[in-house]
């Protein structure tokens, strides 16, 4: 294990952002091909019995319809990952981006619950979940990227504030991953 620690440490690893940048640009991705498929009749008809169940965004079908929420869906999903693309310069964006993560996996994991037929009944019920839960999952590491990435850009929001309004501060503070932690 140890050398192992010190490979990833001589790479930079340890040291870098890059797991956040990472997550950034994957979340960006999602965005874009999620967004992308609710242009499409397929997926409109595919999201009914996800919108129709989901105790947050069951108002959709009523105030848009059918192709309407999908394109509603889409868009958001759209200028989500724009702002989280931008987030890579601007925090704020970033921010922003992030908030809508959090807002549009927090409305697809409360489906689960609600989800008619959703846990397998040969096979005992819950937590035996079938496609159509077990596809809504993924939506929970989602949600724990959104928060991670709205944790990372406030902190860097709030540092590049202290630094301004602190003239002494000679050279950047950088944040601690916890990477920089002895090892016992």
């Amino acid at each position: 294990m140890k050398y192992l620690i010190k490979r990833c440490d001589r790479f930079g690893l340890l040291q870098s952002d890059i797991d956040y940048h990472l997550l950034r640009a994957s979340m960006v991705l999602i965005f874009l091909f999620f967004g992308y498929q609710k242009w499409w009749e397929y997926e409109a008809q595919a999201l009914i019995p996800y919108i129709s169940n989901g105790p947050l965004i069951f108002w959709m079908y009523p105030v848009f319809g059918i192709r309407g929420a999908t394109f509603f869906l889409g868009v958001s999903e759209w200028l989500f990952g724009a702002l989280l693309f931008w987030g890579f310069w601007n925090k704020k964006a970033g921010v922003l981006g992030a908030l809508g993560g959090i807002a549009s996996f927090v409305s697809t994991t409360t489906i689960i619950p609600f989800f008619p037929d959703g846990w397998a009944a040969s096979a005992g019920g819950f937590p035996a979940m079938k496609e159509n839960v077990a596809f809504l999952m993924k939506d929970f590491a989602l949600l724990a990227v959104s928060f991670y990435l709205l944790k990372q850009d406030l902190l860097r929001l709030s540092l590049a504030q202290y630094q301004e309004t602190t003239p002494s501060v000679a050279a950047p503070i950088e944040i601690s991953s916890g990477a920089d932690r002895k090892l016992a």
